[in-house]
């Protein structure tokens, strides 16, 4: 089956269908040892094809697996000290990459795949995908407060959150448990907002991407998506 050769590209792992573009027009790709041209289309399963002189094999097969992470370990393909990363943690000798990261303290629901379009639309800010946490804060919130997350916090850098849904769903001691969705992702988002409204946060799960939910996943547990959980992610 023929396709445009960027795709058939990206999904040989050579990288996102936007740099395998600049690539053809670079003038580095071969079909049948004729230079590719932008729109261009080609079976893989039939078709010489080279980049940079390289040929490359069959598309990679997209794999996609839903992970719940623990506390104590990295959100990323690649660790800079000896602290497991959340490939550790799975069966697969490919290619994967985390989406959707979450802080070393946090845990809950990570998705880790090798399909770059999926992972760029999940994390984009202009899909506006939302993401739910279970979140516990040391304190019981005032309406203030809440309507603080609600309405948007500014950050120390001057930037001011984008509003959030947030409900309390239940108290522990002193403690209270919040849920909270929000279409962003800053570095440490929810952590500042605690600290800087006056409820430290003690403990922070993810819970839901998009339509993908954490299930009853456990810690260090992860399954393949199914193909239904898939196709909702990409609509």
């Amino acid at each position: 089956m023929e396709e445009r050769l960027q795709k058939i590209m990206a999904h040989a792992g050579i990288g996102s269908r936007r740099a395998c573009e600049k690539i053809i027009e670079q003038g580095l790709v071969t079909v049948n040892g004729q230079k590719a041209h932008l729109g261009m289309k080609a079976n893989p399963e039939k078709d010489h094809i080279e980049v940079k002189g390289e040929a490359i094999g069959s598309p990679e097969k997209l794999i996609y697996i839903a992970l719940n992470k623990p506390r104590g370990v990295i959100s990323a393909a690649k660790s800079p000290d000896p602290r497991p990363t959340v490939l550790d943690l799975i069966e697969y000798p490919g290619r994967l990459y985390p989406v959707g990261r979450l802080d070393i303290e946090s845990e809950g629901l990570i998705l880790l795949t090798n399909d770059g379009t999926l992972a760029n639309r999940l994390t984009h800010p202009r899909y506006g995908h939302e993401k739910e946490y279970s979140i516990l804060v040391a304190r019981h919130p005032d309406d203030k407060q809440l309507n603080a997350w609600r309405n948007g916090v500014v950050l120390e850098d001057g930037y001011r959150t984008k509003p959030v849904k947030v409900r309390i769903t239940g108290t522990k001691g002193k403690g209270t448990w919040l849920k909270v969705i929000l279409k962003e992702g800053r570095k440490r988002q929810i952590r500042e907002m605690g600290r800087l409204t006056g409820l430290p946060i003690v403990k922070i799960t993810r819970t839901r991407i998009g339509n993908l939910r954490l299930g009853d996943l456990k810690p260090r547990q992860w399954r393949y998506l199914s193909s239904q959980e898939i196709e909702e992610l990409k609509k």
